[in-house]
């Protein structure tokens, strides 16, 4: 099995009109998926049999932004929670976090 940065770096060496992108919610919490550009809806596995669907969005501060894919499941308030969420956690976790 080969390693997820080895996989990333031949499939953007391969096709490079991909790139990745940030998948938050749903089985594919987390993780960097290629995606090709300008793709509004993503549809990925989420067992066996089922489907996740994976919905375009914006994070924006300012007058910079990234985009995203978000579960279908989620709105755009519980988005911006985990994301908090996930920041304070690697906060209070790193060597010499906060306690």
């Amino acid at each position: 099995m080969t390693s997820p940065f080895i996989e990333l770096f031949f499939g953007l060496w391969r096709n490079p009109t991909k790139q990745t992108y940030l998948f938050i919610g749903g089985s594919q919490d987390c993780l960097n998926i290629l995606v090709a550009p300008d793709v509004d809806v993503v549809q990925l596995p989420a067992s066996v049999t089922g489907k996740d669907n994976y919905l375009a969005a914006k994070l924006a501060v300012d007058d910079v932004s990234i985009n995203v894919y978000r579960h279908d499941s989620l709105t755009s308030e519980q988005v911006l929670d985990l994301f908090v969420n996930h920041y304070k956690t690697r906060a209070v976790n790193r060597h010499g976090g906060r306690r």
